[in-house]
């Protein structure tokens, strides 16, 4: 696939390259120069993956009332 290099030094990658390599928006990418190639690779998060996702549930209930649900003891309301 060709793509035009704009006068801000910007391309588009395609959809279909995007959607097969897992690339999506917010996306870090690390760009470097291989025998003359330019080259990106996706950078994986650093620290625990846990802490990315920490506290974006919005839940109603607190852990005392979640854990009996969660065990089946009692039925969720």
């Amino acid at each position: 696939m060709k793509m035009i290099v704009s006068e801000k030094g910007q391309v588009t990658i395609p959809k279909a390259l995007r959607d097969g390599l897992g690339i999506h928006p917010g996306q870090v990418l690390d760009f470097y120069e291989k025998n003359g190639h330019l080259v990106a690779a996706k950078l994986m998060p650093e620290g625990n993956p846990v802490d990315s996702v920490y506290g974006i549930l919005d839940l109603k209930k607190t852990t005392d009332d979640l854990i009996p649900i969660l065990r089946g003891e009692k039925d969720a309301v």
